[in-house]
């Protein structure tokens, strides 16, 4: 990205972002999700690192939250209240490390002295607690860090927080400083948020979407009776001025690490999350983090990640301020359920039905733990409901295991390069003309159909067919079916462009099977040219056509792996009268393969599997004797001794040809038991016909 057009994403993301922002920390409503909007933040965060230059003063990274409500009281912070810039990924975190040692100036490795210490990231309040030889004074919000509310009134009806601390015996190291100032987070337990929003429904009345906002608004009541009603919880993380508004000396309270804050605030009475850990190494880190995303469920408080902190405390100080953060610690969020991304293509899908669906062509995005990349429209109605162009920037969520869907269009992130999209008249796959079935009305709109019926379910029986010559024995017809209907394939060339991540959310599809079914895909990229022409479904055009056709381009190839565009260049050459004169292909079939490779969309389909990679194995055809040279056989019936392929392979190995139709070329007709129709044929024309047995004698003579 350009200097110029990244200055341009920044402004739009900025404003995008304060306008959410303001909404949630000031209003205390939720425009989009949490998740969403960390997405936009971690997006400009990441730009302003790419183009440090672009950086201002009034951007949201140097920013730490809302303006406080003129309801309250102002409450100054002697120091300042931070929070924590993002991470979402391994890599991510392993960035912030990289960061940090290049500020400092040295390499400390993955397992620096003290470790790292973890917190669970509650997903509730910030707020800071003064106490004064031992009695708790005041209470106040993070506002905007320097300013936020006094909230006093409300915190002492909270009985995790303690009015009064434990007298100095409990703590013989570390006597109470005459003034104290502490740190924590305020939160709702699920089970208590469930509780209260069923008394609201019962009410009458709106209820909150998520135990944060509900604890938001409980501290910001101004009846005190109210928040008491409402049993908030809190835990406390941070020590910020004891004895005399300084840090606590090292010679006198020896406190040199963050966990060991954490256990003088124990010993002081503070509620202290049983579940924090100090961890070693990065490799502890990421082993914490992922133990919690899958464990959360099991905690009766929402968390959104982990806090990752430098333990050792003089390291953490020389890490310094970068905007709104500490250098030397981040907020290691889990794999987010809502993500922001920008939509590159619409394409259309066609169902069994003939049912016409778009579908998203995102730029990748995590979401819910995996690389995303398409996500359902549903219908054009969906897309006029959206107001969707290619090119917006969009909120996409993963409800369950389910391909993504597009839920938000982020109208003020928009440049004027967006494009409308609107439905085709005519059918992709067929060109027949494309229909609105009035009678199909569901939740997301009216069906556009092809007029062909039979459109939808051809298509399912082309892929059938590839799939089966290519031997990718993992796709069955019901796999094929489900990928079609998700909206992860639209032609057989799709197939080769399938990801692991795209398979394993869906519902009944594990890790190990979409591994599997991947594996097995990439394994089959080479094929043979004779079935590569039989895989592409061209009318009149099966097995022994296409050997005879490879033959033919066979000769003008000199190497033995080549491409499928280079085999397109070559039968595109190929004129009507040429091709009718190859055995076994008459006036109606060498029309058909000179119609297929005109038509537009062959070619396009030929070129994209060339781009996906297919390679063909293009070796000549010769026979091992020439016994049977010239001579052209028919098989009908079923052989006994062998199968109807080995008959085919003895036949070729001795110089002779096979064909799937009798005609006056023909020099034998081989009739196994229960023939058909080519017999009478046969006998109409003169054809010699050969029983089982002397066609035995015929290869071994």
């Amino acid at each position: 990205m350009s200097e110029q057009s990244a200055k341009q994403r920044i402004i739009k993301l900025k404003k995008a972002i304060n306008k959410y922002r303001y909404a949630y920390h000031v209003l205390d409503r939720s425009l989009i999700s949490d998740e969403a909007l960390d997405a936009l933040k971690k997006e400009l965060f990441d730009l302003e690192q790419q183009f440090p230059d672009l950086i201002t003063l009034d951007s949201p990274t140097q920013r730490v939250a809302g303006k406080p409500l003129k309801e309250f009281k102002k409450a100054g912070h002697e120091k300042l209240m931070l929070s924590f810039n993002d991470a979402f990924s391994e890599q991510d975190i392993k960035d912030w490390w990289q960061r940090l040692e290049n500020y400092l100036g040295k390499k400390i490795g993955t397992e620096p002295v003290g470790g790292f210490f973890c917190e669970l990231k509650i997903d509730g309040l910030s707020i800071e607690l003064i106490y004064e030889d031992g009695i708790f004074v005041r209470g106040s919000t993070r506002g905007d860090g320097l300013v936020g509310e006094d909230i006093t009134q409300n915190v002492r009806t909270i009985e995790a927080v303690p009015l009064k601390l434990n007298a100095t015996s409990s703590a013989p190291h570390a006597p109470l400083p005459k003034r104290l100032i502490v740190r924590g987070e305020i939160f709702l337990t699920k089970k208590e948020f469930n509780r209260i929003n069923k008394e609201l429904i019962k009410e009458g009345k709106k209820t909150f979407a998520n135990p944060r906002n509900l604890a938001a608004g409980t501290v910001r009541q101004l009846d005190s009776k109210i928040t008491a009603s409402r049993k908030l919880d809190s835990f406390q993380y941070d020590i910020v001025v004891g004895q005399d508004f300084g840090k606590f000396p090292e010679d006198n309270f020896g406190i040199k690490t963050h966990e060991a804050e954490h256990d003088l605030l124990r010993k002081y009475g503070f509620k202290i999350n049983p579940h924090n850990k100090l961890c070693r190494s990065l490799k502890e880190v990421f082993e914490f983090r992922d133990y919690w995303n899958k464990h959360r469920d099991k905690i009766d408080y929402e968390i959104d990640g982990i806090v990752v902190i430098v333990n050792d405390n003089k390291f953490f100080d020389d890490g310094g301020v970068i905007g709104k953060a500490p250098r030397a610690a981040i907020a290691y969020k889990f794999s987010p359920k809502e993500a922001t991304t920008i939509i590159e293509d619409i394409k259309l899908q066609v169902g069994r039905t003939g049912a016409l669906t778009p579908v998203a062509v995102l730029r990748p995005t995590q979401v819910g733990g995996i690389t995303i990349t398409h996500a359902t429209l549903h219908n054009y109605d969906e897309i006029m409901r959206l107001g969707l162009k290619v090119g917006d920037t969009v909120i996409v969520s993963r409800a369950g295991d389910v391909i993504p869907q597009v839920t938000k269009v982020l109208e003020e992130l928009r440049t004027g390069k967006e494009r409308e999209f609107h439905m085709p008249k005519t059918c992709p796959v067929d060109g027949s003309k494309v229909i609105k079935d009035a009678t199909s009305g569901g939740r997301h709109g009216v069906a556009y159909r092809c007029s062909n019926k039979d459109c939808g379910a051809r298509q399912r029986e082309q892929l059938y067919h590839f799939v089966g010559v290519f031997g990718i024995d993992g796709l069955g017809p019901k796999i094929i079916d489900r990928f079609v209907d998700e909206g992860l394939i639209g032609d057989a060339a799709d197939i080769f462009t399938l990801r692991k991540e795209d398979i394993k959310i869906l519902e009944r599809f594990g890790e190990k099977s979409a591994e599997n079914i991947v594996t097995e895909i990439a394994a089959r990229k080479k094929i043979d040219l004779p079935r590569f022409i039989t895989s592409l479904g061209i009318l009149h055009v099966g097995e022994e056509t296409s050997r005879v056709l490879a033959r033919k381009i066979v000769s003008s190839i000199k190497h033995q792996v080549s491409r499928p565009k280079d085999i397109l260049v070559i039968i595109e050459h190929l004129t009507f009268e040429q091709l009718q004169q190859l055995s076994d292909i008459g006036p109606a079939v060498a029309q058909s393969i000179v119609n297929y490779f005109k038509d537009k969309k062959h070619q396009e389909f030929v070129k994209k599997l060339d781009k996906v990679g297919i390679q063909l194995i293009v070796e000549p055809l010769k026979a091992k004797s020439p016994k049977l040279k010239d001579a052209v056989f028919v098989l009908t019936g079923t052989l006994e001794s062998m199968s109807r392929d080995e008959a085919k392979n003895r036949i070729r190995d001795l110089g002779g040809e096979v064909n799937e139709s009798v005609s006056k070329k023909t020099s034998y007709v081989v009739a196994g038991a229960e023939p058909g129709s080519k017999l009478a044929k046969a006998q109409k024309l003169g054809v010699r016909v050969l029983t089982e047995k002397e066609f035995l004698a015929l290869l071994t003579d």
